[in-house]
């Protein structure tokens, strides 16, 4: 049994599944690696992709229904990966940002850095956020550039008490040498809170989940692995499907 708390499952929405059978094949591939349960996490990035609580939830309900008419048990829940940017607020103010769960007692949000950089003064937005009972997760670090570059970057951030999702195929070392030997250090100093497959598609971006899983047993040992491939994303996501 894992747990898949970042992927891009939902069909024509995003830079993901391109279509309802893609998204499917996808979903096999899951079923197939040892994921039972998968938060559906497309981007929200203004301007880009403009996706709402509402459209998501119009897309998982027609994803669910396919999975049923395919035979596919794979238990399917929504949540979105949040672009940083003053956005955020706003959506926190009326009440429209879908969270990825709660995490003691807290709404958890899945939040992404832009790939080049840690935005100046990015942790007056997250204290923002944890002031309103609401904490981030910080989406794939490992894979961030400002991060690879000076990985202290990321410790004001877990000072705060904010979370961390590692990419499965950055253990591998499918997005190089310097992307894994930091996933390798912030899982050996204890700062992952889960691994998860951010699956795009099935040439490059498959749900590569147990194959990150393996390569963390090797570091931090088989229990400490399985803490967060299924422990930790259970606690995190369980709410959705109670």
């Amino acid at each position: 049994m894992m747990i898949d708390v970042h992927n891009h499952l939902l069909p024509g929405i995003d830079d993901g599944a391109a279509d309802m059978g893609a998204a499917l094949r996808l979903a096999a591939l899951a079923q197939a690696q040892g994921i039972t349960h998968l938060i559906c996490t497309p981007h929200i990035h203004p301007r880009r992709y403009d996706n709402t609580a509402a459209s998501i939830e119009v897309a998982l309900t027609q994803f669910r229904q396919a999975l049923a008419d395919a035979g596919i048990a794979l238990q399917v829940a929504g949540a979105a990966e949040v672009r940083f940017g003053l956005e955020i607020m706003a959506g926190v103010a009326d009440g429209s940002m879908p969270f990825l769960g709660q995490w003691d007692g807290q709404q958890v949000l899945l939040l992404e850095f832009p790939t080049n950089e840690v935005p100046f003064g990015a942790e007056r937005l997250t204290a923002w956020l944890i002031d309103r009972g609401i904490l981030p997760m910080i989406a794939h670090p490992e894979r961030n550039a400002g991060i690879l570059s000076q990985p202290d970057k990321l410790l004001a951030f877990r000072a705060q008490g904010c979370l961390v999702q590692l990419t499965a195929a950055a253990l591998t070392g499918h997005f190089g040498l310097g992307p894994q030997r930091l996933a390798r250090d912030l899982l050996e100093r204890g700062d992952a809170t889960v691994i998860a497959s951010d699956a795009h598609n099935e040439a490059y971006r498959p749900p590569a989940l147990r194959a990150g899983a393996e390569a963390a047993a090797e570091w931090v040992g088989a229990e400490a692995a399985r803490v967060l491939v299924r422990d930790n994303p259970w606690r995190l996501v369980k709410g959705h499907f109670e």
